[in-house]
């Protein structure tokens, strides 16, 4: 099935416009999806897209900096200004009981959006490949050898460093044994990076925020979903997050990597429909009267 889907925008606090898209209707419940380091909402895949919006209202967010959003100069190392970002979608979709999903730094999106917001909007979280904190010594930011290959070389305005180090970053977004049958999507991604300005590239690194005090609080539930061949987010990290979790799930992916979404979209949207799920019967369990009915 072939679900239509609408471009939109609206301004954040700081006068930043915000470009997402969305599918499915607006009266059921929302799944926001906050992607990655240096790719657009383009990465999810209309497959993905297209199964999760039978079921439910998508927002796919272009991260500031990414895809069609705008790149304001500064603000990078600014949670409030991330946190921001999300609110604004979230406000002008009217979403309903939205589930955030963040894809490796998407993960460290939403743990912005929740520090400075609140639960209060939102109904769970899910963790794909993904960090929740930045900076040295962040257990919630352990980064895998090709991301710290990729690095400097990929803040590097200079077209053929950047090519070699987004080339090999790209190529380890999923295991090797992949290459040959993803190939396509491999390259969509590349292009995805090579897109992003490496101002801004660089500037998502130039920050230090530890989000492990608010997630050790954090009762919301949360699926933390990972590829243990992940090359880009260490499992370790993973691991981190869900152990400071107080109602965690996991679900660790043997020998998958950094994308798990495009490894087996099929799985990926049935883990993805699992959990929502559980959170409505967890919902209707807690109303009045509903064990009697």
């Amino acid at each position: 099935m072939v679900v239509m889907f609408a471009i939109h925008q609206t301004i954040s606090a700081d006068g930043t416009r915000i470009v997402y898209r969305t599918a499915g209707n607006r009266e059921n419940q929302a799944l926001v999806l906050l992607h990655g380091w240096a790719q657009s909402s383009a990465c999810w895949g209309d497959g993905v897209i297209d199964s999760l919006a039978e079921s439910y209202r998508v927002l796919a967010l272009d991260l500031r900096g990414h895809g069609y959003s705008d790149a304001p100069a500064a603000g990078y190392d600014d949670s409030q200004r991330w946190a921001d970002d999300v609110a604004a979608v979230l406000l002008r979709d009217a979403a309903r009981d939205p589930v955030l999903v963040g894809w490796s730094y998407g993960g460290l999106v939403a743990c912005d959006y929740l520090a400075v917001h609140g639960v209060q909007a939102v109904a769970g979280l899910v963790l794909v490949g993904a960090i929740t904190s930045l900076g040295r010594d962040h257990p919630g930011a352990v980064t895998g050898d090709a991301m710290k290959r990729a690095i400097p070389g990929a803040f590097s305005e200079v077209p053929r460093d950047a090519i070699r180090a987004l080339g090999g970053f790209g190529t380890a977004l999923v295991p090797e044994r992949l290459s040959g049958e993803l190939g396509a999507v491999q390259q969509a991604l590349f292009g995805a990076s090579l897109a992003t300005p490496p101002r801004v590239r660089e500037a998502l690194f130039r920050r230090s925020v530890d989000h492990d005090e608010m997630l050790g609080g954090l009762k919301l539930p949360t699926l933390v979903m990972h590829g243990t061949e992940d090359q880009v987010v260490t499992i370790e990290t993973a691991k981190h997050s869900a152990g400071m979790l107080l109602n965690a799930h996991t679900s660790f992916w043997a020998d998958s990597g950094h994308a798990p979404f495009v490894e087996n979209p099929g799985r990926f949207v049935e883990e993805i429909s699992n959990f929502v799920g559980s959170l409505r019967r967890d919902a209707f369990s807690r109303r009045p009267g509903a064990q009697e009915r």
